[in-house]
């Protein structure tokens, strides 16, 4: 009983590694496959959006801007103040 349970302590562990199913032929395949099934929006649809995005990156812009003046302003009021 002593040798068995003592060869078995012996034995190296070996780990198995796995190989990569496919590599990046099948990676490049199934992005193929992928961008077939996407549907894409009309040019009038990325017009219209980037529109809309210009318009409100523009009136983001103006509001921040109002509202740095304003606070600049007010800064110099009350610097003004403690002179």
């Amino acid at each position: 009983m002593g040798k068995a349970e003592n060869e078995k302590a012996k034995k190296p562990v070996t780990k198995v590694k796995k190989k990569k199913q496919g590599g990046i032929r099948k990676y490049f395949r199934d992005l193929k496959s992928e961008m077939k099934k996407v549907t894409w929006p009309s040019r009038k649809q990325v017009v219209n959006n980037t529109a809309v995005v210009m318009v409100t990156m523009c009136i983001t812009g103006l509001l921040l801007a109002g509202i740095d003046i304003g606070l600049g302003w007010l800064v110099t009021l009350l610097a003004g103040l403690g002179a």
